[in-house]
């Protein structure tokens, strides 16, 4: 039997516990400058290495920077979140992919065909998996993009039929949240509400 000696991880240290999670807040208001290509392109080379079952990664990304891209996407969001995103410099549609079964062969070599067959005809279970693991890789998309120096702006009040009409229509990605992303801009933050107390949310066995 080979001994090994475990391995040691790296600890974020406390500059980044702070950027990435205590002082991490949801931007309201966004400066006027701009987040270029390479940026969003650094958000997602860290976001996809998220986990997810059987390394599906069903998320999918639409970025929208253009005002053309920003005015068709406004009409299906709810009236209170059409001016932040207007202002937003860069939106991230964040969507799954129904069909994500078709990239199997790819990102998971070593079952990918015999997965692919099985998904093929089970439309609901695909969706549910699509819907759960782009969920869990959305959180990740998330600290992407505080890790890039940035803040961000979820929001789940929009027409998500609507936005997957005019935006994938013909695909099988579905959308899900609306992310705003820019540098901070005037009175950006709400006030910092509480966290539910440790003694309701965590239990040991």
């Amino acid at each position: 039997m080979i001994d090994r000696e475990p391995q040691t991880l790296d600890v974020l240290d406390d500059a980044g516990r702070k950027l990435l999670f205590t002082e991490a807040r949801t931007a309201n208001t966004f400066a006027d400058v701009a987040v270029t290509d390479d940026e969003l392109s650094v958000i997602w080379e860290h976001a996809r290495w998220s986990p997810s079952a059987a390394n599906s990664q069903p998320l999918r990304v639409l970025f929208v920077r253009t005002d053309e891209g920003k005015e068709r996407l406004v009409r299906h969001l709810d009236e209170g979140n059409r001016a932040k995103t207007l202002q937003a410099p860069a939106v991230a549609v964040l969507a799954y992919d129904v069909d994500f079964h078709e990239q199997m062969p790819a990102v998971f070599p070593a079952r990918g065909e015999m997965l692919r067959a099985a998904f093929a005809d089970q439309d609901e279970k695909r969706r549910m998996l699509a819907s759960y693991n782009s969920a869990l890789q959305t959180g990740v998309f998330l600290l992407a993009v505080r890790a890039a120096g940035l803040a961000a702006g979820p929001m789940a009040g929009f027409d998500r039929i609507g936005v997957d009409k005019e935006f994938f229509a013909g695909s099988g990605w579905r959308s899900h949240l609306v992310v705003n992303i820019g540098h901070p801009g005037a009175d950006p933050w709400f006030p910092r509400l509480p966290r539910v107390p440790v003694e309701d949310a965590v239990a040991w066995a």
